[in-house]
């Protein structure tokens, strides 16, 4: 038997935010992250609606990128404390992803994080509260999905939590907070979400109600990413809308060995999530397509590349994203990106370790060895294609 597993309501378009003021509750706390939902005004918004529905409203501020477990945990302290019925997370992954967990020792202070660190191991939840997300960045769409990722720092490991219990009640896909985020940042974030389709378009458990999601957020993407990139708002509404079909798709469908790296190598050189996705996708592509040559070729076909084999159309594939990572400034080999030779070397058996025992590896189309993800990380290090 399968599962797909969805919020309850998304919301989406300028100005749903203001759907907030409708939910019933007593207490809500606001999880937030940096300074930016302040400063352009959202956070006040959403304080407003909240006070309208007739709710005391706490603030949890100041998530770091990357939370840590430590971050967790105190915010899971003050929510025991206040004892609110809803949780709010606004900004980017980070918060979203820390209210996440926050939620999990809210609810259950009596588990330790070693105790839901693996896959489907979070106990119930909405004992105490429900959750809504509202996300400014177009990427990681953790308002619809089942995952939350915390890094360890004492350990150097991102672990990424999963269980269908952590899918939002409510997902309010507001594009007016998406017209904040700067170039940089939309182009990690929208390739974060071509990662997210793509991976989900060929994962262990795709199917086909994850499949169709998944292929219309890889059109939606190749056809706007560019023009949201260069600040087109109409472009920015899309890639939101697009980022939130990916999550939709992989939340159900998993994701694989791109993710799998990234996570590991964001732990240990700190390389921007979105980024890291973008640099391994193509070496990815190369590995996997002894296992699912022909759904990538599909996925090239549906973009209008050309190809006589399923091996040129991957081929075109990975051509393609190298170009759109070019076009953006993002970095073609994690040489390129500045990790010293000397470091990538002294870390390469950690992160290959690390990286095969990540939950995101077991759906990856196929199997791969330490000593298999070793030579990929080495082929990712130099920008050598991957042909074994």
């Amino acid at each position: 038997m399968n599962r797909f597993t969805l919020p309850r309501d998304i919301y989406f378009g300028k100005g749903s935010m203001e759907v907030l003021k409708n939910l019933k509750g007593k207490k809500a706390v606001i999880v937030t992250g940096g300074s930016s939902m302040q400063k352009f005004g959202f956070l006040d918004k959403v304080k407003a609606y909240l006070k309208e529905a007739g709710m005391d409203v706490k603030l949890i501020e100041g998530v770091e990128p990357d939370p840590s477990v430590e971050t967790v945990m105190k915010g899971a302290e003050t929510m025991r404390e206040f004892g609110p019925d809803w949780i709010v997370a606004i900004g980017g992954g980070s918060p979203i992803d820390a209210a996440k967990a926050m939620w999990i020792f809210y609810e259950h202070p009596e588990v330790t994080f070693d105790d839901v660190k693996d896959p489907f191991t979070v106990p119930e939840l909405r004992n105490k509260a429900k959750f809504a997300a509202i996300p400014s960045t177009s990427g990681t769409a953790t308002e619809v999905t089942a995952f939350s990722v915390i890094t360890d720092y004492s350990l150097g490991i991102k672990y990424p939590l999963a269980d269908f219990n952590l899918t939002p009640d409510v997902a309010i896909v507001d594009s007016d907070l998406a017209e904040t985020m700067p170039a940089k940042l939309t182009a990690y974030t929208g390739m974060d979400a071509l990662t997210h389709a793509i991976e989900a378009y060929v994962a262990g458990l795709r199917s086909p109600f994850s499949d169709p999601l998944a292929m219309q957020a890889i059109e939606m993407i190749n056809e706007y990413l560019f023009d949201s990139y260069n600040g087109d708002m109409k472009a920015r509404e899309q890639m939101h809308i697009a980022q939130c079909l990916a999550g939709m798709a992989f939340t159900n469908a998993l994701l694989g060995i791109t993710h799998s790296m990234a996570h590991k190598t964001g732990a240990v050189f700190h390389i921007p999530h979105g980024c890291a996705n973008a640099v391994y996708l193509p070496y990815v592509i190369d590995f996997n397509k002894k296992a699912s040559g022909d759904r990538y070729a599909l996925i090239a076909k549906k973009l209008g590349l050309k190809g006589n084999s399923d091996n040129e159309l991957v081929d075109a594939l990975t051509d393609m994203i190298k170009d759109m990572n070019k076009k953006m400034n993002i970095p073609q080999s994690l040489k390129e990106y500045g990790i010293s030779e000397e470091d990538f070397k002294a870390n390469l058996d950690k992160i290959a370790t690390n990286a095969v025992a990540d939950a995101c590896t077991g759906s990856n189309p196929r199997e791969i060895t330490v000593e298999e993800m070793k030579k990929l990380y080495t082929c990712v290090y130099y920008g050598d294609k991957c042909t074994f």
